[in-house]
């Protein structure tokens, strides 16, 4: 079937264009030359990646890290997907339209794809996938994706209409979330459990929080264009040490998360490559808004101007990513301001804050572990304490396990700390996380204005308003969120030799955008 599958290319700002200037988005296909000869097929491999637990499941209402996400993302399809070069082309859906408003979006799904049970995929259980995430009783983390939805209807076995109640430029990006992957309908249901997929790999067994297995899908849509391993195994190692001594023994062929002590080392060793790249992930301090600490804006700016994010840099990611500034919009985003003044550590003005809070020497404690962050989270944590000593606060750090970190400290307790992946758009990024219904709103923030904003910023098309509805935005997260952003992270990883990447990785997510297992393959 590698003949018949080509993928859809339109850039964010030829979608854009194609709304507000042709008056309906029409994508014409082409397919995507390989950035690389020809990649090798087969073999067996495994790779050692952080992040697993045993609460993880199939259900992709949940949010996964990386372990889990791997395994997603390689038995599992999305409608699009973003290349690493922040591309978008087609996945399941082979082309899509949008009307001139932007309000109507119309998916064609491509014809000849099977589920791995052999059923073939069509647009009933594409409707049944996306509604699966909707709802007032909705519990998934990607129900603010498709809060404005109001109609899901299959016009054909290969045609799904969606209709927006706003208009929504990005909507066809916000199709390639990790959350709304397509599922079989068994039953009148989705089909979560089974783990059955249309992905390039069949799940062969599934030990959360310790191993998944997967083999090659010989009926994959996409042919020899992706899914090049026979077997994947995909093992948990948390302990940054045990993934590099796995590697470097021959263990395990890839790692994720390189603690970065031992960066220089690694890369010196004779068939280990460490790749470093440059991203949208930054990693969080996070203050509970509707806590009696936080829930004052002066006590959140005060602990924003305790932080060092230079020295955090430095210390913490010994300079392998760059400093923050308390709103997730960097340079390489489309509508970053630049004119956003950058905080400063400023423990005078801190205690000023303090003092206008009426807040003397408050205590708290930290929550984190050490996967909290991709690399360094408890130095991290034990240096911010350091730092705000110098403006009366005093924060106590508490080491939790790693195992039940996400499902029981993240965003349950007033003070953690976190990371989150970029996204291919602003509006994408602030409605996960910063709209105040979002399962992700880590931060339980809520902000009027924000929120006003917020549904202007998807519902106008003209790229200059967009530009100043998002610089807007950004200054309001930053100066009124519960969010302390002191740095962008580095994705760090080691391959062995035995495998082979692509010219380019993504920056999104770590191992190329969770999408690893599917874009890689042996080396010649």
């Amino acid at each position: 079937m590698g003949d018949t599958y080509s993928m859809f290319n339109v850039t964010r700002r030829q979608a854009l264009a194609g709304v507000a200037g042709a008056g309906i988005l029409a994508l014409a296909g082409r397919s995507i030359s390989p950035a690389r000869a020809a990649p090798v097929r087969g073999g067996s491999v495994k790779f050692g990646v952080a992040g697993g637990a045993t609460s993880d499941t199939l259900d992709p209402r949940g949010s996964p890290d990386t372990h889990l996400a791997l395994a997603w993302w390689a038995i599992r399809n999305s409608l699009t997907e973003v290349l690493a070069d922040g591309t978008l082309v087609g996945e399941i859906a082979e082309s899509w339209d949008a009307s001139p408003d932007a309000k109507t979006w119309t998916f064609h799904i491509r014809k000849g794809v099977t589920f791995h049970d052999g059923k073939p995929l069509t647009a009933d259980d594409v409707v049944a996938s996306l509604n699966f995430h909707r709802g007032a009783d909705s519990v998934s983390a990607g129900k603010a994706l498709v809060e404005t939805v109001t109609d899901i209807v299959a016009a054909d076995p290969h045609t799904v209409v969606v209709t927006l109640a706003q208009a929504n430029a990005d909507f066809a990006f916000l199709m390639s979330d990790y959350h709304l992957l397509i599922l079989p309908v068994v039953d009148g249901k989705v089909d979560w459990e089974s783990g059955n997929g249309t992905g390039g790999y069949i799940l062969e067994n599934f030990e959360p929080g310790v191993s998944i297995k997967l083999r090659r899908n010989p009926n994959y849509f996409k042919g020899d264009a992706r899914a090049h391993f026979d077997e994947v195994e995909l093992l948990n190692i948390p302990d940054a040490a045990a993934r590099q001594t796995a590697l470097m023994s021959g263990q395990v062929d890839a790692i994720g998360r390189i603690d970065v002590k031992t960066v220089s080392r690694l890369a010196g060793v004779p068939g280990i490559n460490v790749v470093e790249t440059v991203g949208r992930q930054y990693s969080t301090i996070l203050m509970d808004c509707t806590s009696s600490l936080f829930k004052d804006v002066n006590v959140r700016l005060a602990f924003k101007h305790a932080i060092d994010r230079k020295k955090i840099l430095e210390t913490a990611l010994l300079g392998h990513g760059q400093i923050g500034n308390d709103q997730p919009i960097g340079p390489t985003y489309q509508f970053y301001d630049p004119n956003l003044p950058q905080r400063t550590f400023d423990p005078d003005k801190a205690k000023f804050l303090l003092n206008k809070a009426g807040v003397s020497n408050p205590k708290v404690q930290l929550e984190v572990s050490e996967i909290a962050w991709p690399a360094g989270a408890i130095d991290a944590a034990v240096l911010y304490a350091e730092q705000a000593k110098a403006s009366g606060i005093d924060i106590e750090v508490v080491r939790r396990p790693n195992d039940g970190y996400w499902s029981n400290v993240w965003s349950k307790v007033p003070f953690t700390m976190g990371y989150v992946g970029g996204r291919p758009t602003e509006d994408w990024i602030f409605t996960a996380f910063y709209a105040a219904n979002a399962a992700n709103n880590d931060t339980h923030w809520n902000n009027d204005r924000f929120e006003k904003l917020l549904v202007e910023g998807r519902m106008t098309i003209d790229p200059d308003k967009r530009r100043a509805i998002y610089g807007e935005m950004q200054h309001i997260l930053n100066e009124d969120g519960g969010l302390i952003a002191p740095i962008f992270a580095n994705h760090i990883i080691g391959l062995g030799s035995r495998i082979a990447k692509p010219e380019s990785l993504s920056g999104n997510w770590e191992m190329d955008n969770w999408r690893a297992v599917e874009r890689w393959s042996l080396a010649e």
